[in-house]
């Protein structure tokens, strides 16, 4: 267990922008920060910070939180993992109760399988440098290779012996279980029950996560027989998805977001090569096919992908391919051509780092001048293979979510072939009304609330740039609203201190409680946190909004972050350039409180009037009619003065 006074100071000293910001690109617009969620694909901005609350926000898909919370969702952490990580980022020392490796590995099989996978990368490297076979074999291979120590052991390098149970035997021997060696894939169970190596003989790449765990391997053999595959990569396990990883990102992460630019290359050695050259903003699609998970990985970072593939033909097919998809999702892409036979790789040890470097800068092309010449030379001078290729390359520039990019593409692209403007423009336009057709053909239709024979609510729609689809809307009643906002302004305010005419020195949080003493929330979780309010209040602790966050009540903890941010703020240039001063809600607290707890109160009192005029409806006993008329007429009185506060006209 980590101690109280531990949690404290790594809750009070994590930063959320820092927190956050190793994970997400932000920027900031007015007082928050915003980028794309993490957690939902989007395309537009919807994920805010605040700095000064310590706490995020999706508008978009509604996940809400601190530091902590933050780390858990997104590395799927248990809270002491979480807690562990902000301590080892900001260099606090951690005060828990002493656990055993056992007791490590009962409490979270999650964590097992790091653990396992960070001693088998402990192993590897350890073989490399200390074993007799390891500097004869792997170490010597890197070497060989063009690769310098420093960057050997930057990426935890290592070495896997060529016998068959080395990793397995030396594991079992420290008291790891078998059952998660086999769920990493770093053994594997014969038909006699026997485990073995699954990377035997290979030099191996630790592959790691966004906050530097081990999470899987990729080994390369040093054998030339053909049978025997040149490439094994772990399989998928709880910790390690390949189509969701990028080799290299957490050693790359910083290093995008300040160049503003992503080099994507293809394997492990070609990241390796690049940081020679002494350019860190470089991942790897780890041997496979380049994912949307991947790309929506870089777009967290930067709007701008470099790709520098193989200058062999299969190499550019592939860029072709990813170049693609990396526009669908808003990117734009640039792309630089090695000579042919060459890689990354190749091509930096043959060169050397400097000249790699001016290499890639004067040779980056953009995506539509590389596609078009490509293409164009494969053609020759075919009119009809012209034709095909010029329909393939607007087809790309169909792809582009952003209009005026697109149109700006459509003019180089008008250049470069030697076509009119005007004829690429009504095949964007052409293959742009297919792609809509097609969608809406294959979108689920929801009949109309209303007539039958009305049409449907979105046929008379402008055309415009397709939008990412909206998070259903769910209809909130009025009363909720109320009660909710009782909640908010409690949050936000419950500590000042009231000094209004006829009242005492008190604070917010306590008028309004006793305010509420004749009014009932019917929202169950609006009334959780009213109980807690009180509770806390009785105990002689009014409770911050920061107890509201951290409450052990998820539920609470979100409502408190959802009613206290908004995605939208006052523009400044209602003082600047209109000279029209808006007043902050926090300089008119009466206004705010009192507003709040008679529109509350109203919406109670109609609903009082509403049900006492229907009891009258079907009351037969005069006598109890007459007791129902009287109420009723106390309730009209309550209802008018709340009334005449709000600025109502009520009928009488």
């Amino acid at each position: 267990m980590i101690t109280a006074e531990t949690i404290e100071k790594i809750k009070e000293t994590a930063r959320i922008e820092e927190v956050v910001g190793d994970f997400v690109h932000l920027k900031k617009r007015g007082t928050s920060l915003i980028g794309n969620c993490p957690f939902h694909g989007e395309k537009t901005p919807s994920f805010h910070v605040s700095v000064s609350k310590g706490i995020y926000k999706c508008f978009g898909c509604g996940v809400a939180g601190d530091s902590v919370r933050f780390v858990m969702e997104h590395e799927k952490y248990s809270y002491p993992e979480a807690l562990k990580y902000l301590a080892n980022k900001y260099n606090i020392e951690v005060e828990e109760t002493v656990e055993s490796k056992e007791n490590i590995e009962l409490n979270s099989a999650r964590e097992s399988l790091y653990i396992v996978s960070q001693f088998a990368a402990n192993f590897f490297e350890d073989q490399l440098w200390n074993s007799d076979d390891g500097k004869a074999i792997g170490l010597s291979y890197f070497k060989e290779r063009g690769f310098r120590e420093d960057i050997i052991k930057k990426f935890n390098l290592g070495y896997s012996p060529d016998v068959w149970d080395a990793l397995t035997q030396e594991a079992v021997k420290n008291q790891h279980s078998e059952e998660y060696l086999e769920k990493t894939g770093l053994s594997i169970r014969n038909d006699k029950g026997k485990l073995y190596d699954r990377f035997r003989g290979r030099v191996m790449f630790p592959i790691h996560n966004f906050t530097g765990r081990v999470i899987g391997f990729g080994g390369r053999t040093l054998k030339t027989d053909k049978n025997v595959p040149k490439y094994v990569n772990s399989p998928e396990s709880d910790i390690y998805h390949k189509s969701n990883v990028l080799y290299g990102l957490y050693h790359a992460k910083k290093a995008i977001r300040d160049q503003d630019n992503c080099y994507l290359v293809e394997g492990y050695a070609d990241v390796l090569a690049v940081h020679q050259a002494y350019i860190e903003n470089v991942v790897a699609s780890s041997g496979t096919s380049l994912t949307i998970e991947q790309i929506k990985l870089i777009s967290r970072f930067t709007q701008n992908v470099t790709i520098l593939y193989d200058g062999d033909a299969a190499g550019i097919k592939a860029s072709l391919r990813g170049l693609d998809m990396i526009l669908e999702e808003g990117l734009n892409v640039k792309v630089v051509s090695f000579p042919n036979g060459d890689d990354p790789d190749s091509y930096m040890h043959k060169v050397g780092a400097g000249a790699f470097k001016t290499y890639i800068e004067e040779q980056r092309q953009d995506f539509i001048l590389y596609k078009a010449n490509i293409l164009l030379a494969e053609a020759g001078k075919d009119p009809i293979k012209r034709a095909g290729i010029i329909r393939d390359i607007v087809e790309s520039i169909a792809k582009i979510p952003d209009n005026i990019k697109a149109s700006v593409f459509i003019r180089e692209c008008s250049h470069l072939l030697e076509i009119e403007e005007r004829v690429l423009l009504t095949e964007l336009n052409a293959i742009k009304v297919a792609k809509s057709k097609k969608s809406a053909s294959s979108a689920p239709r929801t009949s109309s609330p209303g007539h039958p024979d009305m049409p449907p609510d979105d046929l008379f729609a402008e055309e415009g740039p397709a939008h990412e689809a909206a998070i259903p809307v769910q209809q909130v009643s009025t009363d909720l609203l109320q009660e909710q906002e009782i909640i908010r302004l409690l949050l936000l305010f419950g500590h000042e201190m009231v000094n209004w005419e006829q009242i005492g020195e008190m604070h917010v949080g306590s008028f309004i409680i006793q305010n509420l003493s004749d009014v009932s929330f019917d929202n169950e979780l609006c009334k959780r946190i009213i109980d807690d309010y009180i509770k806390q209040s009785e105990l002689g602790e009014l409770p911050t909004f920061n107890y509201f966050l951290r409450h052990k009540d998820s539920e609470i903890s979100n409502l408190a972050i959802t009613l206290t941010t908004s995605p939208y703020q006052l523009s400044e240039n209602w003082l600047q350039k209109h000279q029209i001063y808006v007043k902050d809600e926090a300089q008119n607290i009466k206004s705010a409180v009192l507003g709040g707890l008679y529109h509350l109160k109203k919406r109670k009192v109609d609903k009082m009037l509403t049900d006492l005029m229907n009891q009258m409806k079907e009351e037969r006993d005069e006598v109890n009619l007459e007791a129902l008329q009287g109420r009723y007429m106390q309730v009209k009185n309550i209802e008018r003065v709340i009334s005449k506060f709000l600025g109502s006209v009520i009928v009488k």
